[in-house]
């Protein structure tokens, strides 16, 4: 019986992943807090899965001015900056606000402060997507103007977010205790039925017809949002608009969403006073033409503050390829999920190697990975919806937090590369992809990843001075200094 109870504290902890034992990392009040960085000292978060560390502080570095030319060289450059960071996070859907709901509000409370507080063990999460009605990790279907077959609604007289008030919006409002900063974007997987063309939650179109009717739709969202005291800092049109086989999920083709943008939601927007950004596309990396395409209309481009992709199909370089078409166009990276039950080891490599580092190379804001949190069985969703969706932690009965792939690997970025911070240049040796920032307060941090079957010895290089390091195969290691 101790063996046991020994065993549920430490998950408790959040020391077991993916039926595994790990460490997970010191309090920053024992290495000292940026404030407290002495200078040239470098403070470094270790994750490597093949000796079950995960997320671990290191023992500072030091830098010098001496040379070491004989090691590969990471050259951070600050003068030479790229895109503005938004955040890292994750989509906190309708599951999410559930099974978080059911913790006892104490052991919420815990959790909540981990994730969105910035101080100690707490990783910062600073942006969260939020479905605008059900996705398919809600426990059933809805939208918020739902009628009985025949009737519809044209001037959302019975618009309402009650389905959203029992867990989701309470918990936000916790959050924003936690991190008034937060920042959402919001994204819905369908229209009510009674606006589409099979009627239907799963699949079809948005009637022609209906246009004004859909632009008003999210009119009254971003408006009873912000009286609830949760501001809407972007939506996009439609998750996965060429994924019909969802459910829920609407079929929008691009000249389809360039006639809404057009015609009516930016003129609704711009009537209503509404700042929220505009985000075309929100789908996979193998289709650039389809944000390109709307964008080359200069009627629509005037609304539109940007293009967000996933990368089940294609490769993340075809950020950048939209990015050239537009530069002045923001890109985000805003869904990609973790199959259960998760490997710790593939899906760090995978994930940091292209999102973490991959993604923001290629000009996105944000990175956010598909949800937050889910229970034991990968539940709830919709029928139809996703069941292999590992959450970034389980909620299991007794309040055990099991802390997934998808918590380290926002992690790693999170909790230093605070909103505000911009991407800065960094050479690339074989062998070690990596990515730098420059945060508001002036700190560098480089995340690199070793993507060898060996142990890489590499030199950082930051002006005039220099400190050397090596990341065992496999291993993700973020290093920070003023």
């Amino acid at each position: 019986m101790r063996i046991i109870n020994f065993f549920m504290f430490l998950l408790t902890l959040g020391l077991l992943s993916c039926s595994k034992k790990y460490t997970t990392g010191l309090d920053s009040t024992e290495r000292g807090t940026a404030s407290e960085r002495i200078k040239g000292q470098v403070d470094l978060w270790l994750t490597n899965p093949g000796a079950q560390v995960l997320f671990q502080e290191q023992k500072p570095l030091l830098m010098s001015d001496s040379a070491h030319e004989s090691s590969p060289a990471i050259r951070v450059d600050e003068n030479q900056e790229f895109q503005p960071m938004d955040g890292f996070g994750y989509t906190l859907t309708g599951g999410s606000a559930i099974v978080l709901n059911q913790m006892k509000a104490s052991a919420r409370e815990v959790l909540l402060q981990e994730l969105f507080g910035t101080g100690g063990r707490n990783i910062g999460v600073s942006y969260l997507r939020l479905s605008i009605g059900a996705s398919d990790l809600s426990d059933r279907v809805f939208s918020y103007n739902d009628l009985p077959a025949g009737q519809t609604d044209t001037k959302m007289k019975n618009f309402s977010l009650k389905p959203d008030r029992k867990d989701l919006i309470p918990l936000i409002k916790q959050i924003l205790e936690i991190n008034p900063d937060m920042k959402f974007m919001g994204s819905p997987w369908s229209p009510p039925v009674w606006m589409k063309t099979n009627n239907s939650s799963k699949g079809g179109s948005l009637k022609p017809e209906f246009y004004d009717a859909y632009a008003r739709y999210f009119v009254r969202y971003i408006q009873e949002m912000e009286k609830e005291g949760i501001r809407l800092d972007a939506i996009t049109i439609q998750n996965e608009p060429l994924h019909p086989g969802n459910n829920p999920s609407l079929l929008m083709q691009p000249e389809e969403q360039a006639a809404f943008i057009k015609n009516s939601l930016g003129p609704a927007f711009q009537k209503a006073g509404i700042k929220t950004k505009i985000i075309l596309y929100d789908h996979n990396a193998d289709r650039p033409d389809y944000p390109i395409s709307i964008l080359n209309d200069p009627e629509v481009k005037r609304y539109v503050h940007g293009s967000a992709f996933h990368l089940y199909g294609g490769t993340i370089d075809a950020l950048s390829v939209v990015h050239a078409a537009h530069p002045d166009k923001a890109i985000y990276f805003t869904e990609q999920w973790v199959g259960a039950p998760g490997n710790m080891a593939g899906d760090v490599a995978w994930h940091v190697k292209n999102l973490i580092i991959g993604a923001t190379r290629n000009w996105a804001r944000t990175v956010l990975e598909w949800n937050l949190a889910a229970d034991p069985n990968q539940r709830p969703h919709t029928p139809g919806g996703c069941t292999q969706c590992l959450g970034a932690v389980t909620i299991a009965p007794g309040d055990v937090v099991i802390r997934n792939p998808a918590y380290y690997i926002i992690a790693h970025a999170s909790k230093f590369v605070r909103p505000g911070s911009v991407r800065i240049s960094s050479g690339i040796p074989a062998h070690l992809p990596n990515v730098a920032f420059k945060t508001p307060s002036g700190s560098k941090v480089l995340i690199v990843f070793n993507d060898s079957t060996l142990t890489q010895p590499f030199t950082i290089r930051s002006g005039r001075r220099e400190v050397s390091h090596q990341l065992p195969a496999g291993a993700v290691g973020t290093y920070v200094w003023e």
